[in-house]
């Protein structure tokens, strides 16, 4: 029989005593909480152990919860080919504290780590070259904070037709858009290509 998620996550917790907090299971993906501190400890082991064998870094990302004591989460995908099995690791950060890099281990979290620092101001320490990476020179803020202004800080940017850097304010201009929720063959109030020929073929009987 093959082992339940319920079963890797008491064995993961088993191997990393200390290190992690809790788990939970939902929607057939295991979600296993760990301190920040340990992350690099977790993911060796993760990687490492041949009972595990989680060898591919799927992504790292940021979750920004503002009213939270602990305000983001930083999230590690993994991938384990020959279990068969996916992993996700959850790493609860104070605004202001940083979580260690792990690209040592998975050279691919660079720029994973990368993005989330941009993105959300979250710091890896330890990380070889942390600095922007989607957002221009110069940009101050992280957009994917719940309190970023859609409007007020200023970007930099080159203009090709003044052919010169310019400050802008940034506009991140949302379009309204409504949606009926009906598939095109139950709501549409016209004709579709084609079902001209059935309607055709009904007057003929």
């Amino acid at each position: 029989m093959s082992e339940t998620l319920e079963e890797l996550a008491i064995r993961i917790a088993k191997a990393l005593p200390g290190a992690v907090k809790g788990h939970k299971v939902a929607v057939g993906e295991l979600t296993v909480d760990v301190e920040p501190g340990e992350i690099v400890r977790v993911m060796t082991t993760l990687r490492d152990d041949p009972a595990f064998d989680f060898k591919l870094l799927i992504d790292v990302c940021g979750v920004d919860f503002p009213a939270r004591a602990k305000r983001f989460d930083v999230v590690y995908h993994l991938l384990s080919l020959t279990k068969n099995r996916r992993l996700r690791v959850k790493a609860e950060v104070s605004e202001g504290a940083g979580v260690p890099s792990i690209v040592a281990l998975y050279p691919a979290a660079n720029w994973y780590e990368r993005e989330t620092f941009d993105m959300f101001g979250v710091v890896f320490s330890g990380h070889p070259d942390l600095r922007r990476i989607l957002t221009d020179y110069g940009f101050s803020g992280h957009p994917l904070r719940k309190d970023f202004p859609l409007t007020g800080y200023v970007e930099l940017r080159y203009d090709d037709e003044q052919k010169r850097v310019v400050y802008q304010p940034v506009k991140l201009a949302q379009e309204f858009r409504d949606f009926d929720f009906l598939s095109p063959w139950e709501g549409a109030p016209f004709i579709l290509p084609g079902d001209e020929k059935a309607a055709a073929q009904e007057n003929k009987k």
